[in-house]
């Protein structure tokens, strides 16, 4: 069974310095038919104002992944991540994929510290399979021709193919599909499947979606990709 969710049915947040798309309920957005999709909890489509951004605000048994599609992302957190003589920078860019499990609780701000350009990115909250784990960061890129006609693991429990490594049974492709390319995901039927097609035009099973849409599989074998228009898609291979 494939379900359609079209950009324009999800929630909506305007807070001035944040305008966010909420693909299922998240703070003053609730929608019980949305809660969810297996294990993945929240993608959230955000867009930060230049100069502004998230203060610091604690998390807790959390797997967080960021994606970011234009400007920068500043992260710091109470790991020491985004400070001086901390293991990473916490600036987060197009290509790169951040991951932050929160385990038993972390605290962090996210900011776009440009002057004139806005931050546009997509927060993704998968729920993990084992609690209380030691707070983790981990930050990889992966080049767009790495990405090109093709699924690239970019998260998954295993740390897959160099992707990086979530508490989580659940795994994260990111696909760039244009004319003739396409590809096919295998998926167990006992699973879930969520497509979300980043931006341009993307057929999914035969369904055509555009940037903003999704499709939600239950009981599907397979994730079938073709007809793209300079899509970006994200592909999730979900615990039921």
């Amino acid at each position: 069974m494939i379900t359609l969710r079209k950009s324009c049915d999800r929630g909506y947040a305007d807070h001035g310095w944040l305008k966010s798309f909420h693909s299922f309920s998240f703070a003053d957005y609730f929608d019980p038919k949305h809660m969810g999709w297996g294990n993945l909890r929240v993608i959230n489509e955000d867009r930060i104002a230049p100069g502004t951004g998230f203060g610091t605000h604690g998390h807790r048994d959390m797997e967080i992944i960021s994606y970011v599609l234009s400007g920068e992302l500043a992260h710091q957190d109470s790991m020491g991540n985004g400070t001086a003589g901390g293991a990473n920078s916490g600036v987060v860019r197009p290509g790169d994929v951040q991951r932050m499990s929160a385990g038993r609780g972390v605290r962090h701000s996210e900011y776009n510290h440009a002057k004139d350009a806005t931050t546009h990115f997509l927060q993704i909250w998968i729920e993990p399979d084992e609690t209380g784990v030691e707070p983790s960061y981990e930050q990889k890129r992966f080049e767009a021709a790495d990405k090109r006609g093709t699924l690239r693991p970019v998260a998954s429990r295993d740390g897959r193919e160099g992707s990086v490594r979530i508490h989580a049974d659940a795994a994260l492709y990111a696909g760039l599909f244009d004319g003739a390319e396409s590809a096919e995901l295998p998926l167990d039927p006992e699973r879930r499947g969520y497509v979300h097609v980043v931006r341009g035009e993307l057929s999914v099973n035969g369904q055509p979606l555009r940037g903003g849409d999704a499709a939600l599989l239950a009981g599907e074998s397979r994730v079938t990709l073709a007809g793209g228009r300079d899509a970006e898609v994200l592909v999730f291979d979900l615990a039921a």
